[in-house]
């Protein structure tokens, strides 16, 4: 049997304040065409579903859709887990009838004893779980997240079918894997994750919970990474996601390809601003600027804004120019009102509109009645 494996979709996800609920359901459909397309009989997805544990009403009903589109309508099998940003309890309602229709959807670690046969194949759904899960479950005090690992793992093993192949699903962190910045730091237990040796018994191991597809290189061990960037330290990494095929195996990766890409550019304010030069680029992405100019830009943001209505920064990669060093000890000097214009210039590339003005005018003299007031007192 063939199956698709996917993970971290994390919808209702923000990129640096933007909505990306369109985004995500255009990858979504990506990712049904391409089940369709390479005659999967099944749909894995390692959790992370939402990205908090109470989503949005369009949040809740993209997934509603997109759960229609790829069980009702397409008659695709999907294996399901909640990851840590889910809510186990609101994900889980429905549960009992999802199953008539081969919708999978596990919450509760003691679901995961429960393997789903198709084909050739056994799927063991272990869902993202906190120690004081398995704590109740085992009936143990002081079970710590490795002890109950390998306990879960080796009453996995006892349920194996030998005339079949193997797969797990889970979403945990793996020691030896690596971060990237969209991912939420999870300590679980003391620890920082599950050790690989507990779980190489399987043929094949489809992780959720880290967004790179490279973030732990084993042959039967794979994240299939997040469908869509979610930081800028992702903008070189292709998305995609896994199709396996249990008479191998191998795992082949399939890219996915954004409405919206997540790009870096270094240039000038003033290639960033000639129509010439900007034509050429694909102005809807999520850009990040790398400035090379070195003087003050007056509405700098705003400027670009209106040419790259997506712009997640821009960042100075020469610093500002200073005229010499004496005025630089002359700024050190000046005072408050001037300090705080100048600083907030520093920053952002932009002046203070009159409105912030006279709000920073009112605070410094609030400031300054109320020192007044405490000297008197002293």
């Amino acid at each position: 049997m063939r199956f698709l494996h996917t993970g971290d979709w994390h919808i209702g996800k923000k990129l640096y304040g933007y909505d990306l609920l369109a985004d995500q359901k255009d990858i979504i459909e990506q990712i049904l065409t391409i089940a369709i397309d390479q005659q999967v009989d099944a749909i894995v997805i390692a959790g992370d579903l939402y990205d908090r544990s109470l989503p949005s009403v369009e949040a809740c009903q993209l997934l509603n859709q997109s759960f229609i589109k790829m069980n009702l309508e397409e008659k695709l099998p999907l294996l399901v887990i909640s990851g840590n940003h889910d809510s186990d309890v609101r994900l889980s309602t429905g549960m009992p009838w999802y199953e008539q229709t081969n919708f999978h959807l596990y919450t509760d670690l003691q679901q995961s004893f429960a393997p789903i046969e198709i084909g050739d194949t056994q799927f063991f759904l272990l869902p993202y779980f906190e120690p004081i899960a398995a704590r109740i479950y085992f009936e143990e005090e002081k079970l710590t997240l490795q002890e109950a690992m390998k306990k879960i793992i080796t009453k996995m093993y006892d349920l194996f079918d030998p005339n079949k192949k193997h797969v797990l699903v889970t979403h945990f962190f793996i020691d030896g894997s690596s971060r990237c910045d969209s991912e939420t730091t999870v300590e679980v237990g003391g620890l920082d994750g599950i050790s690989y040796h507990l779980i190489q018994g399987f043929d094949y191991i489809a992780l959720g919970h880290l967004h790179s597809k490279n973030a732990l290189k084993k042959e039967n061990a794979l994240y299939s990474g997040s469908p869509l960037k979610f930081s800028l330290s992702e903008k070189d990494d292709q998305k995609g996601v896994w199709i396996v095929d249990s008479q191998t195996m191998q795992p082949e990766f399939h890219e996915l390809h954004p409405k919206r890409d997540v790009r870096t550019l270094e240039a000038s304010f003033e290639e960033l601003t000639n129509p010439v030069f900007y034509q050429q680029l694909d102005r809807s992405c999520f850009w990040y600027f790398q400035l090379t100019d070195r003087s003050v830009i007056t509405n700098m943001m705003a400027q670009l804004r209106t040419i790259y209505p997506n712009i997640l920064g821009v960042e100075r990669i020469n610093g500002r120019q200073k005229e010499n060093q004496i005025s630089q000890i002359k700024e050190r000097k000046k005072a408050p009102y001037h300090m705080l214009t100048s600083f907030f210039e520093e920053i952002t590339g932009d002046t203070l509109t009159e409105k912030q003005r006279l709000w920073l005018e009112e605070g410094l003299q609030q400031a300054t009645d109320t020192e007044k007031r405490n000297q008197d007192a002293t």
